[in-house]
């Protein structure tokens, strides 16, 4: 997938969630999805490729960059809790959406339930 058709995945998907308020929080050029007031997707650009940057377990984490070559550690965050997605030949559209799905639910378990949108 290009950066375009991974961004247009990731915001589909992030659309689709319960609780889910996209944002510019860092200006026009980062596209944020939260939960519950908590960031868990990002979709910028780095050096004019379009990227997204999710929270993930820090084993799922390694083990994703060990079979994609396009993700990375997360660009301009953690690197053992943030993946950065880059354009490949890898990456899916299936694979996107469970990314963000993964990125949601660990940010949501992370919050207390009293913030937790109602489903």
């Amino acid at each position: 997938m290009d950066g375009g058709q991974i961004h247009a995945a990731a915001i589909a998907a992030a659309e689709l969630l319960s609780g889910s308020e996209c944002s510019y929080p860092f200006g026009p050029e980062h596209q944020v999805f939260k939960v519950a007031d908590k960031m868990f997707l990002l979709l910028t650009e780095l050096r004019g490729e379009k990227i997204i940057t999710l929270k993930c377990q820090q084993e799922q984490g390694e083990l994703h960059r060990a079979i994609y070559d396009s993700i990375h550690p997360g660009y301009h965050m953690n690197k053992r809790h943030w993946i950065s997605v880059h354009p490949g030949e890898k990456i899916t559209a299936g694979l996107v959406e469970q990314l963000v799905n993964d990125s949601w639910r660990l940010v949501l378990n992370g919050v207390p339930k009293y913030k937790h949108p109602r489903f």
